[in-house]
């Protein structure tokens, strides 16, 4: 079975918040982006779309939820870029801004 997807990080922006957690939250991601990547049509339990082409891969550890923003390329890629802890019920406007930037960034770099 091929890949639907690839998942690529951008920058150090989702290795640094990956580093931050707890063993058992980082490989639950690590599982995510695999059935990110493996399936062709992703639920939204862990891909979402929030708004403007950002989505948020979505994890869920005990009582704990933590997101990562993304974006796709060329409607193959998913770069993964800032991650937090969701504490709330709706993403928070400044995370989604904030992946809007970092998306700019991208694009600027790119061509």
């Amino acid at each position: 079975m091929g890949h639907y997807r690839t998942v690529k990080t951008y920058k150090k922006y989702t290795e640094s918040f990956l580093d931050t957690l707890p063993n058992k939250v980082r490989d639950k991601f690590i599982w995510t982006f695999q059935l990110i990547e493996d399936i062709e049509h992703v639920p939204i339990t862990y891909l979402k779309h929030i708004e403007d082409g950002i989505y948020e891969v979505r994890v869920k550890v005990g009582s704990n939820t933590y997101r990562i923003m993304s974006f796709f390329d060329e409607n193959k890629l998913v770069l993964t870029i800032n991650g937090f802890h969701k504490k709330t019920q709706k993403t928070p406007k400044s995370e989604i801004t904030r992946a809007k930037k970092i998306r700019e960034e991208y694009e600027q770099e790119k061509s």
